[in-house]
This record gives structure tokens, sequence and C-alpha cells, in this order.
């Protein structure tokens, strides 16, 4: 996955508009500006879209972070320079203060199944035998269990 893929998901999973994008980035500790955000957020296809690199979507999902759980003594958490789909799914984990359980119950919501065992390999360092790395599928499923857990149906 793309971070813009990312970035647009968690937009419309949690029904963010612009001006709440631009703060989540400041709270991250990037100051970005509406176009460079609705830039971020076009298809690749539009001559004006712009790639976001992982140090900008680090920052977004700091900022997330932030908005969900508070401030952490008042400082600004670092952005990661690069960012994988096991940090992405590890910043929306704390994010939203999920559980394994409830993490699993996200992936339940796609009918895409994954053993507790699996999912704690995500979060374990690199150098441990059990660490798996999380691949596009699995990062993509566990959005879409969010949009389908948080995204309004009315």
């Amino acid at each position: 996955m793309s971070n813009n893929d990312i970035l647009r998901t968690l937009r419309f999973t949690f029904d963010f508009n612009d001006f709440e994008m631009i703060d989540l980035f400041k709270k991250g500790g990037l100051e970005s500006t509406r176009e460079e955000v609705s830039n971020w957020l076009k298809k690749e296809d539009d001559p004006e879209y712009k790639q976001i690199y992982d140090k900008e979507l680090a920052h977004f999902l700091n900022g997330f972070i932030v908005l969900k759980r508070g401030q952490k003594d008042g400082e600004t958490p670092a952005a990661e320079k690069s960012l994988n789909n096991n940090m992405i799914l590890r910043k929306l984990k704390i994010a939203l203060s999920m559980k394994d359980q409830d993490m699993l119950d996200v992936f339940e919501l796609r009918k895409f199944r994954i053993s507790k065992n699996e999912l704690s390999a995500f979060f374990r360092k690199p150098d441990q035998h059990q660490y798996r790395v999380c691949k596009d599928q699995i990062l993509r499923n566990f959005l879409m269990g969010l949009q389908l857990k948080f995204r309004s149906t009315d």
C-alpha cells in the first residue's frame, strides 16, 4: 500500500476534513498547507497528485495518536524517517487504544482470520526470530476493518 492510500483511507474512515487533517499534521510536528494535504489525497492519475513520504505520514500518525490519546508530557513525538507496515500497524494500535483482541475483532469484520500469535509477531523487535513482516494484505484488511468499525453507515 502506498502512503497516500493509507492517508486517504484514514481520512475517509474517521471523516476528517481538510482543516482537521492539517491540525493532525501540526499535532505530529509538521506544518502543512491545505494545498499540500489536498495534493497528498488526490489519486495518482491527477496532475496535482504529490506522493507523501514516510516522514510526513509518520507526522500524521503521531498527530493521530496525540488526538486520540493526548499529548505525552507536553512533547511532540519525533517522526521516524522511514516507516514500514509493522510501524504503521503499531501506531494505529496505540492511537486507537486497542488490545490484541480488539485488533482481531477488526480483522474479523473483514472475515480475515489471523491468530493472536501471528498478530503479536508483527509487534516484536525485528531481530527476534518470531518477528514477522506485516505485508500489504494484512494492513489493507486492517484498514478496511477499521472502516467497517468506525465509519457511520447513515
